[in-house]
């Protein structure tokens, strides 16, 4: 439940269109639902605007789908990362509108519009193997309310593709760059635009790549201000904290 709907429930008690027990009964699961397995804090998108999100990674297909299952009778959009396709499958029989996305591996249910803004996010990558991770962060923000604008494979390497796409970049009100490898393109961007920069390093790369810490050591010793840097493939939580920003 957000602010708008328990406005929205309260209004209509004082207009009497809804009796006090009715009201109570849809408010029966703040601040939050024990369904033994998990504790699903159902008043989180009052307190800080967004629902609470599934992170699926070790949870049994059963589990994940009781969850969404309870979410989804809150009307609430819901945002399931790290998900299998068998849990998408299950999900589905009982949320027919849930979307999969197979390279970022979400499962996504959109109840109800979120509020927007004219301004967008821009989700830039260094490589077509970064794709998992943009696509985790394009979904997140998508769900969240943002429009979005994803600029891909304008890595360092071949770096004129990236200025053919910089005034793309430069219109957003906050910029995802994800890059493996050494992670260099958040600070190539970083001396380009005047936008803050959310880094996400990912586990992309040979050898001494170490599963992406080359890239995250890369962007927190970067030259570049105005760049911070999330968890290595953290897309989700790049996207989240940019969608913070792009609606203040």
């Amino acid at each position: 439940m957000d602010k708008s709907s328990l406005e929205e429930l309260l209004q209509l008690v004082k207009e009497e269109k809804i009796d006090i027990d009715d009201a109570v009964t849809k408010l029966i699961d703040l601040p939050y639902k024990d369904m033994g397995f998990a504790n699903i804090d159902s008043h989180r998108e009052l307190r800080v605007g967004y629902p609470e999100v599934i992170y699926c990674g070790g949870k049994t297909v059963e589990q994940v789908k009781k969850i969404f299952e309870f979410m989804a009778s809150k009307e609430s959009n819901i945002l399931g990362t790290r998900a299998t396709e068998e849990m998408y499958e299950e999900v589905r029989k009982i949320c027919p509108e849930a979307e999969y996305n197979t390279l970022g591996r979400t499962i996504t249910v959109k109840k109800k519009e979120m509020h927007s803004t004219d301004s967008y996010i821009a989700i830039v990558a260094a490589g077509t193997s970064d794709l998992p991770v943009v696509e985790e962060a394009y979904e997140t923000a998508k769900i969240f309310g943002n429009k979005v604008e994803k600029i891909v494979d304008v890595g360092v390497a071949g770096i004129h593709r990236l200025f053919n796409r910089l005034d793309l970049i430069r219109g957003a009100k906050v910029v995802i760059v994800v890059a493996g490898m050494e992670g260099a393109l958040a600070s190539v961007i970083g001396g380009l635009v005047d936008k803050p920069i959310i880094g996400v390093p990912t586990s992309v790369g040979y050898g001494t790549n170490f599963g992406g810490v080359s890239a995250l050591l890369c962007m927190l010793n970067s030259c570049s201000s105005g760049l911070s840097v999330v968890n290595i493939d953290n897309g989700f939580g790049a996207a989240y904290q940019a969608s913070m920003i792009n609606k203040l």
